[in-house]
This record gives structure tokens, C-alpha cells and sequence, in this order.
């Protein structure tokens, strides 16, 4: 199985000075997609940068790094997501394996090695009222959506899963081609979480698969402050991912 890398930089040179020759080695093509032109620095040899004229939404951003490749998979790899040596061969060999794995995601650290729970159900509306408004300070989110964030299950061997963090999948072609790739509607934020629930109802499976592992900084800009142009930026893209599935309106917690 061919695989291809498509990583998404918004101003980001610093971080894919260290993300860049980690993931270039492990797969067989690799293509920047800079949402600002001359942002991203210097690459690897053989590392194509696509630049835009004017910056479009994430997933906008991805489906033109997809369109852009040519691989049976393909990662979708965050700036500041930088993997093992090993990571892409052990999902590769997974997903292979499995003709209706759609989407297989690593377990992800924090830089400081620690645990970061990516693996995670589809949000409800009773946690993305607590996660997303001051109703936080009585409710601390992972505490209050345990099980949104799976934060009692931490699997040794390969799961079933609804959704994983978007900063580090491996996805099918067959399944993206299928699905149409990203919403571009969302502008940033949900557009996993959207693409993981159209591939459930597809019927495409989605894994964990821990023993793959990508370090990841996260900067989770959302959970640190309410009322930034990201706070907006995510009540906008979870309202559409709503309008979209609405019967996601009756899964309260």
C-alpha cells in the first residue's frame, strides 16, 4: 500500500522544522499545503510545498493536498504532530490488512511522553455545552465527560473507535474518494469529527492503533480561553456539524 503525507501549515516553519524529517522518511510522497504563502520555511528534498493565493479553511486545505497526491492511503498529519520512526509502517500494515478500515489513528503523547487521549466517542450536546461555556468551572470536562473522552480505557491492543483526534490519521482513498474528503464548509475544527461520523455511516471502520505512537503538542488554543475568534470558530463548526447530523441532537451526555 502506496502511502502519502499531507501536512497543513498556517505560519507554521518552527514546528515542521522537527515534524518534517520525521514523517518525510516513512512515506512515499509528502506535500505541504502553506495557508499563507512563503510561511513555511525550508523543507526536505522531495517535499513539494503548494502555496496558497488566499487562505482557505483546514479542510479546504487537506482535500487539496489529497487531490494533489496519488496514494492508497493517505496521512493527515498536524505541524506539530511528529511521529516514531515506526508509526506509518504499523498503521500502513493494519489498514492493509483490513478492507473496510477507513480511517486508523496512533496513540498520542505529549511531548513530555505523557498520556493525551485522542481516542474519543462522538461529542453530545451536554458536553459541548460544558466544554465550550462557563458552565466548565462546575463541570471540569474531563471529569464531567469521561465518557466523551474515553479517559477509563486506555487499550494496549488495537479498537474500534467513533472519532480520533484529527492531528495524525492515516485515511483510505477508496473511503475519501467516497465521502468526498473534508467538508470545506467546516473552517477549522469538527472537520474530523464530521468525516469520522460519514465514514460510520458508510460502513468504513475506524481504528486505534496504540502501538503506533506520534508525539504531539497540542496548543488546544480553545481550552484555555472563551470568547477568542476560536471559541467562535468551533460553536460555528459544531452548529453545522449538528445541522448536518441531527440526531446527534438526542445524544444529551
Amino acid at each position: 500500500m502506496r502511502v502519502s503525507g499531507v501536512v497543513v501549515s498556517h505560519e507554521h516553519a518552527r514546528e515542521l522544522e522537527r515534524s518534517l524529517p520525521a514523517l518525510a522518511p516513512q512515506v512515499d510522497e509528502l506535500v505541504v499545503v502553506a495557508n499563507v504563502p512563503g510561511s513555511v520555511g525550508t523543507v526536505p528534498d522531495g517535499v513539494r510545498v503548494l502555496e496558497n493565493a488566499r487562505p482557505l479553511s483546514f479542510a479546504a486545505n487537506a482535500n487539496q493536498g489529497f487531490d494533489a497526491t496519488s496514494g492508497e492511503a493517505v496521512v493527515i498529519a498536524n505541524p506539530d504532530a511528529v511521529p516514531e520512526p515506526d508509526a506509518v509502517a504499523i498503521l500502513r500494515e493494519f489498514m492493509a490488512a483490513r478492507p473496510r478500515c477507513g480511517v486508523v489513528g496512533p496513540r498520542m503523547l505529549y511531548p513530555d511522553g505523557s498520556w493525551q487521549p485522542s481516542r474519543r466517542s462522538f461529542p453530545t450536546v451536554g458536553a459541548t455545552l460544558v466544554r465550550r461555556t462557563p458552565l466548565r468551572w462546575l463541570f471540569r470536562p474531563l471529569r464531567w465527560q469521561r465518557k466523551h473522552y474515553l479517559l477509563d480505557e486506555r487499550p494496549e491492543e488495537p479498537a474500534r473507535t467513533d472519532t480520533m483526534l484529527g492531528a495524525f490519521l492515516l485515511l483510505r482513498r477508496a473511503m475519501l474518494d467516497e465521502l468526498g474528503g473534508f467538508d470545506p464548509g467546516f473552517r477549522m475544527y469538527c472537520e474530523d469529527i464530521d468525516l469520522n461520523y460519514r465514514a460510520a455511516k458508510a460502513g468504513w471502520e475506524r481504528w486505534y492503533v496504540p502501538a503506533a505512537v506520534v508525539r504531539h503538542e497540542y496548543a488546544a488554543v480553545i481550552d484555555r480561553r472563551f470568547f477568542t475568534r476560536h471559541t467562535i470558530w468551533h460553536a460555528r463548526a459544531m452548529l453545522r456539524f449538528l445541522r448536518k447530523h441531527p440526531e446527534r441532537l438526542l445524544a444529551l451526555r
